[in-house]
């Protein structure tokens, strides 16, 4: 419980996605090439950004507290991402699934929780600090969208991710993500 408690609430030692840096092409974002991994999900509909991501977040962390088909307490993992959608409400939150469980991970016993497969992908990506809001992870996808649509850069601009690092209680040197999918 004090491991899963540290890992969840003050953001120590969690495993993420394998990536490489495909290419550092400014200062203000990179492209990296994410490897095929597996993600335990849910999307949470006709919520705001802020409230889907609430509920979305209190029902994977059930998943891996032990409500699963093994009843088997899983660790926290870092990025938590949300999919944001142009103009729907419909909001998809994610959790890392770590490396020991990617060959079989547990099934959900919740049927809202699903595991998915997400391929390999080249991600255009923008860090920040600071807490993050659905309007601060707005303004920056839209910084994103802009530098690269500058830069000729293709990529898919009906959808992005939110991607954060930290737990609410971390309070300094905080770190999130805006991705955006290269074409």
């Amino acid at each position: 419980m004090i491991k899963s408690f540290k890992q969840t609430f003050l953001s120590l030692d969690l495993q993420s996605p394998r990536w490489s840096s495909a290419e550092t092409m400014a200062k203000d974002y990179e492209l990296r090439q994410y490897e095929t991994a597996k993600w335990v999900s849910t999307v949470i509909r006709g919520e705001s950004q802020k409230e889907a991501m609430r509920q979305g977040f209190w029902k994977l962390f059930h998943y891996i507290q032990g409500k699963n088909e093994r009843e088997m307490k899983i660790d926290m993992t870092v990025p938590v991402t949300c999919l944001v959608k142009s103009g729907c409400t419909d909001f998809k939150i994610s959790f890392f699934v770590p490396f020991e469980h990617q060959d079989s991970p547990p099934q959900p016993m919740d049927s809202d929780v699903f595991v998915e497969e997400r391929k390999a992908v080249a991600i255009f990506v923008r860090s920040f600090g600071g807490f993050a809001s659905p309007e601060k992870y707005a303004e920056e996808a839209e910084v994103l969208a802009r530098t690269l649509r500058n830069r000729g850069q293709p990529f898919h601009e009906d959808f992005f991710y939110t991607a954060g690092y930290d737990s609410p209680f971390k309070l300094f040197n905080r770190h999130n993500e805006v991705w955006y999918f290269k074409k």
